[in-house]
């Protein structure tokens, strides 16, 4: 019962005290810091006066440059303007998040893969590979599309770096294989300026693919410029009795290779390219789980344009997709990675503070999924709330990560790797907030600020090694 009591919800935290700014606003305390500091270095290096000698200490040249510098920096920005506009950027309109992701999903790379094949064949299990959620979070993110197909964006409906369009029931007798092939070309005539490829799934053992010919056959005389890969799949259902587990990759057993062989030349006028992959469930105790998903990342990236590629191989970075132990926080982490690798794609421009707002939709947008995940619902204005809680001690580098793109050459690179170390942390922080929340807990703010720190310390590392 003392739970009960104790836990809140995320809008009642968000209006406490304790995880807000004190009385005294956060940009009078950081414009104060700063004059103080600017106080500090001319007393340690007083303005020089003409009897001092002509050569003058690195003490004079220090707080002469500090002066000239904060002297430009108030002419260009003044940092009362720049508080203030920072809470404006905090204070969600959602109707100017809706604007902003809107702008910023026509701006993604991001990839439609339209998934043919029978139930059964591996389609969800390529989804769970490429994204690394779970079957169950994969099955439940499916929403209807036409008659005949349904689809998943990954990480959300609102930012998809990854769509994944999925044929239902292809190969039940009752089903109209010219209506399936309708729907898809429906699809596939509309302009919608993202990339796409076409992934035919085919068990190992199922030969009995004439309807799966028909449908590539007619999509690929009427889309020739939309690449196709051939994923041959359940690999383990024709190994030999005495192999208990994966070989190394790829199988050298006979059978498997002859059956490949033969699939491959029934679709060898269809496909751009093939690959063998066997993606199970832990539980069916094959190791690794996603046998051959290097090969199958090489061979869809081959098919893609180049920053969609990127992206790919960006999802699939192994430090990102450990186990963690804990399911919340390792699917958590793949979302995070996608928005990391968002804000650092939409933070190398050369303007400062024009990504500011569009990092903070964003942010709040990852956070709001987070919270689902976690099993809770909040709005767009709450989620803004949680992010001003937990990225309330970092408003001030965020002045400084803007102010760093002045710096030709170099300013976009180094904004790069803050807004994807600053997103990730961001996005650690609120694993904790709502996984107290669902232990029946009341956040602690000091907790969820040290994670912040040591969570962008580390990523800011990781992300500085990286090309994003």
């Amino acid at each position: 019962m003392t739970q009960e009591n104790d836990a809140q919800t995320p809008q009642e935290l968000t209006d406490e005290k304790i995880s807000k700014p004190d009385n005294t606003s956060w940009q009078a305390r950081f414009i104060s810091a700063w004059n103080d500091a600017t106080k500090r270095l001319k007393k340690v290096s007083p303005a020089p006066e003409v009897t001092k000698p002509h050569n003058p200490s690195w003490q004079d040249r220090l707080g002469s440059s500090w002066n000239q510098t904060t002297e430009r920096i108030r002419q260009v920005l003044p940092l009362e303007q720049v508080a203030l506009q920072l809470v404006q950027w905090f204070s969600v309109n959602e109707e100017q998040v809706a604007t902003i992701l809107e702008t910023v999903r026509r701006q993604l790379p991001t990839t439609e893969a339209i998934l043919i094949g029978k139930p059964q064949a591996g389609k969800s299990s390529i989804i769970r590979g490429l994204t690394g959620v779970s079957a169950e979070i994969v099955g439940q993110g499916f929403r209807p599309h036409t008659q005949h197909t349904q689809r998943y964006s990954y990480p959300s409906t609102d930012l998809p770096l990854l769509i994944f369009t999925d044929t239902v029931g292809l190969g039940d007798i009752n089903q109209d294989t010219q209506a399936v092939i309708g729907e898809l070309v429906g699809d596939l005539q509309k302009q919608v300026g993202r990339a796409r490829v076409l992934i035919l799934t085919v068990k190992i053992n199922d030969f009995a693919t004439e309807t799966l010919r028909q449908i590539a056959q007619q999509l690929r005389k009427q889309y020739p410029n939309i690449p196709c890969l051939l994923a041959v799949t359940c690999l383990h259902e024709v190994y030999p009795p005495e192999a208990a587990d994966h070989p190394v990759y790829p199988p050298q057993f006979e059978e498997v290779n002859r059956t490949f062989a033969a699939i491959k030349e029934d679709f060898s006028q269809l496909c751009d390219r093939s690959v063998l992959i066997d993606f199970t469930l832990e539980e069916d105790g094959f190791t690794p789980v996603f046998y051959g998903l290097e090969a199958f990342r090489d061979n869809i990236a081959e098919l893609l344009p180049e920053a969609e590629a990127k992206t790919i191989y960006q999802l699939l970075d192994n430090v990102a997709g450990e186990r963690l132990g804990n399911l919340y926080r390792d699917v958590g982490r793949r979302y995070m990675l996608s928005f990391s690798i968002m804000a650092a794609t939409l933070a190398a421009v050369p303007l400062p503070f024009s990504t500011m707002p569009v990092l903070t939709a964003l942010q709040v947008s990852m956070v709001g999924l987070l919270g689902k995940l976690y099993g809770q619902t909040i709005t767009p204005s709450q989620a803004g709330g949680i992010v001003s809680t937990i990225a309330g001690g970092f408003f001030a580098q965020a002045v400084g990560r803007e102010l760093v793109k002045f710096i030709p050459g170099l300013g976009s690179v180094i904004a790069a790797s803050w807004a994807a170390a600053y997103t990730w942390a961001l996005g650690e922080s609120a694993c904790v907030y709502f996984g107290d929340l669902m232990g029946g807990k009341k956040p602690d703010p000091q907790k969820i600020q040290s994670v912040m720190r040591e969570s962008f310390k580390a990523a800011q590392e990781r992300f500085k090694k990286k090309e994003l």
